[in-house]
């Protein structure tokens, strides 16, 4: 039981994100402690930022990105995004060693490994570290061999359907 999982949420579809703080919720409930560090999101003005406030200090928000790379309004350079998720990286190690954690969020990791912001073999050498109690959920549009063969649960999440498709915006509290 105190072995740790590794849980991946990938896919095109949506609500990898929303899955993993679907677990941080329920753990918070059992008064167990969450770090969740997100590789991509940055800049814009999103729903966890506030709800993560409201669980503390059972759960910690870590916004280590600088945004959506390559959209309208990114006005950072790739060198840039690369050195703000290696350091990412660097801290979630850090926080999955620490034991402070019961769960560490790494979201959107697999889009930053996807990107080549990060190396696999960095990955899958924090995930191979990682103390026995400690679970670790991956998000992200993308996996590979290796993160799936390391990981306990992976669960791709399928577009069938969207509403933006139909010309329908995001939403404030269904989409961000």
């Amino acid at each position: 039981m105190d072995r740790g999982l590794i849980i991946t949420y990938y896919g095109n579809g949506k609500g990898k994100t929303t899955a993993a703080l679907g677990i941080a919720l329920r753990a918070v409930g059992y008064d167990q402690k969450i770090c969740m560090i997100q590789f991509i999101k940055g800049e814009w003005d999103y729903g966890e930022i506030y709800s993560s406030n409201r669980l503390k200090p059972h759960f910690e928000l870590i916004i280590a990105g600088k945004g959506f790379i390559g959209i309208l309004d990114d006005d950072h350079d790739i060198q840039e995004h690369i050195d703000s998720a290696k350091a990412a990286l660097g801290l979630a190690k850090e926080k999955i060693n620490s034991l402070r954690y019961d769960t560490v969020i790494l979201d959107e990791i697999n889009y930053a490994l996807k990107l080549k912001l990060i190396e696999e073999h960095e990955l899958i050498s924090v995930l191979q570290s990682k103390p026995p109690g400690v679970n670790i959920i991956l998000t992200g549009n993308h996996l590979t061999d290796q993160v799936l063969n390391i990981s306990d649960l992976v669960t791709e999440m399928r577009e069938v359907k969207h509403p933006y498709k139909k010309g329908i915006r995001a939403r404030k509290g269904i989409d961000f």
